[in-house]
This record gives structure tokens, C-alpha cells and sequence, in this order.
């Protein structure tokens, strides 16, 4: 029984770093954002958003990779390796939207996929309502998301 309570607790512990890893991540990112004279050769936030995303995506599969080695019990195992194929299914179908996103005419863009919600920033000072609606209509095609969970941010 103390070695399932002593797993459990290694368990706990590697979530709550990955989740201060992240964390910590973020607000140096921005504060290094904020440092940045904006000359020409500053990462766009879009470059920006992605090498963090990155970044963290590889410190989470990283974590689970761990958490699959060091677990005993299949339960834990079996959680780490879904948590991972998740993760895995969520890149792709970023990447695959962003792809279709771009290829309706929209110069950059970044979709970022959760549990239960689709959030997509668009370069685009003046998006219409009929640019919105062909993002919208991506997004719901694509996935198994509806109208009330996606938001479309344009960005300058």
C-alpha cells in the first residue's frame, strides 16, 4: 500500500513541475517579449506563440515519457500513454487547421485546441464576417467542435 501512495505522490509531483515548468516558461517568454527592441528581425508573436508551444509541448510529452517509466501500475501507465496520444491528435489537427486556415488567403495564424474549446488568432486587422464564418466553417468541418466553442481573435 505505501508504494501505490509513493507512486501516487511522484505522480502528483511531475504534474505540478510540468505545470510550474509552463508557467515559468510563460512569464519569462514575456518578459523577454517585453525587453526586445521592435526592430525587424523580432520574432512576430505568431513565431513567438509557436517556439512556446513547442517548448512546452516537449516538456509535457517529456513528463509523461517519465511518468511511463517510472510507473508501476497499469492504471497510471494507461493514463500517461492516452494523456500523450491526446496530445499527439491535438498537434496534428492544429497544424492541419492552421494549414486550411492559411490557405483561404489568411497571411499567418495559430489554433490552439483544449478540451473543450477551439481558440484561433488570425493576422488580420479587419476581419469580416465572412472570413470569421470560412474559419468557423473549417473548424467545425474538421473537428468535433461547435460554433459556441470556437473564438476567432484577429490580430494586427
Amino acid at each position: 500500500m505505501k508504494a501505490n501512495k509513493k507512486k501516487i505522490i511522484v505522480l502528483v509531483a511531475m504534474i505540478v513541475l510540468l505545470v510550474a515548468t509552463g508557467c515559468l516558461n510563460y512569464f519569462l517568454n514575456l518578459k523577454k517579449v517585453d525587453d526586445v527592441n521592435a526592430d525587424e528581425d523580432t520574432p512576430t508573436f505568431f513565431e513567438t506563440f509557436r517556439a512556446d508551444r513547442v517548448a512546452t509541448r516537449e516538456q509535457e510529452i517529456k513528463l509523461l515519457d517519465e511518468i511511463i517509466a517510472a510507473a508501476t501500475t497499469e492504471e497510471a501507465v494507461a493514463a500517461a500513454e492516452a494523456q500523450k496520444l491526446a496530445l499527439a491528435a491535438a498537434m496534428e489537427t492544429e497544424l492541419l487547421l492552421e494549414g486550411l486556415i492559411k490557405a483561404t488567403g489568411h497571411q499567418d495564424c495559430v489554433v490552439t485546441i483544449s478540451s473543450n474549446s477551439v481558440n484561433v488568432v488570425v493576422k488580420d486587422s479587419d476581419l469580416t464576417q465572412e472570413e470569421a464564418a470560412q474559419i468557423l466553417n473549417i473548424i467545425v468541418t474538421e473537428t468535433e467542435f461547435t460554433p459556441p466553442d470556437v473564438t476567432i481573435i484577429p490580430y494586427v
